[in-house]
């Protein structure tokens, strides 16, 4: 995924809708969601403020703020799941 945007919704003609920011928001990674952060900013650009796109472009946002620093951890690793040991190789000593 690039951080381009699709060619219609950049086009002057194309009006903006909740959908198309929730399409973006919606099915967000932790690996992508700064980039798509950046689209919406884009988008929501030239709306003035209180504006209900802007609105929740703005909710967007943040919740990919959030997934980016936090993660994403729901339905992922079940409860009786151990913990994957560490790939970090230990040091033996004398070596």
């Amino acid at each position: 995924m690039s951080g381009a945007e699709r060619p219609e919704r950049l086009d002057p003609d194309h009006e903006l809708t909740v959908d198309d920011l929730r399409g973006l928001v919606g099915a967000a990674t932790p690996h992508f969601a700064l980039q798509l952060r950046d689209r919406i900013r884009g988008l929501i650009a030239g709306l003035p403020p209180g504006d209900p796109l802007r609105v929740e472009g703005e909710r967007g946002i943040a919740r990919l703020e959030q997934l980016a620093r936090e993660g994403q951890t729901s339905g992922h690793v079940q409860k009786y799941e151990l913990p994957l040991p560490s790939l970090r190789l230990e040091r033996t000593h004398g070596a």
